[in-house]
């Protein structure tokens, strides 16, 4: 990109100063190439709801920041759920920075582990089935509501898009793995029930009777699970 002639020594980037974007699935995040004064190469925020908590500069880069390992592993699937999730996007991996994808690793215990319906707000999502037998899905947006789903099986794979409500629930009685890709570094994640009846301050209740036609002191119960 650029002049590399007035750039470091192979690395591929220009002095002079040049964006780039962090993904198609995220048109409002970026990074900003820079310069600093001893001439180093960094990866700058520049705009999005990222909190970056350490900047490499690419003189610095080693390979680890391009590397995890563990993706093998089962995990522990005794909680609410019956569900783990694996993440691998750029809190753990630095050298995604502004490649626009990451991936995760899903366990799911026998008959029920649910990973519960949420949603990417940066992502669309690639699901394949390693082992088990999931039924999954996701809602098309106002006014259809429309409900998509499928069961899967070993060596199966779904697509969920970008900001859907989707869920994954495995239906057999094997434990069940799964891996997915996603289109953002960063994709995010809200957990419905989480955001819903789990928010800090708590939702007026009042307010979340009404949208989902309930008795108040139910909506209450609700919250005190979360």
């Amino acid at each position: 990109i650029g002049d590399q002639s007035k750039g470091c020594d192979g690395c591929g980037f220009s002095a002079n100063r040049v964006t780039a974007r962090a993904g198609p699935s995220s048109p409002t995040e970026g990074f900003r190439i820079s310069l600093d004064s001893n001439r180093e190469v960094h990866l700058i925020a520049a705009s999005g709801d990222m909190n970056l908590k350490t900047f490499h500069t690419l003189f610095l880069a080693k390979a680890d920041d391009f590397y995890f390992s563990g993706l093998h592993i089962h995990k522990n699937t005794s909680n609410t759920f019956g569900s783990t999730v694996t993440p691998v996007n750029v809190a753990q991996m630095p050298g995604l920075h502004t490649l626009g994808i990451s991936m995760v690793r899903i366990d799911y215990a026998p008959n029920g582990g649910l990973n519960p319906p949420h949603t990417h707000p940066r992502a669309s999502e690639v699901l394949v089935v390693l082992e088990g037998t999931l039924h999954v899905g996701f809602v098309t947006s106002n006014p259809d509501n429309r409900l998509i789903s499928k069961v899967l099986y070993p060596g199966d794979v779904f697509v969920f898009p970008v900001g859907l409500i989707h869920f994954k629930y495995n239906i057999g009685n094997t434990y069940a793995v799964a891996f997915a890709g996603l289109s953002s570094e960063n994709p995010g994640v809200i957990t419905i029930a989480n955001a819903v009846f789990g928010s800090n301050p708590s939702i007026n209740a009042d307010i979340l009777a009404k949208a989902f036609n309930l008795e108040r002191k139910m909506v209450k119960n609700l919250q005190s699970k979360f």
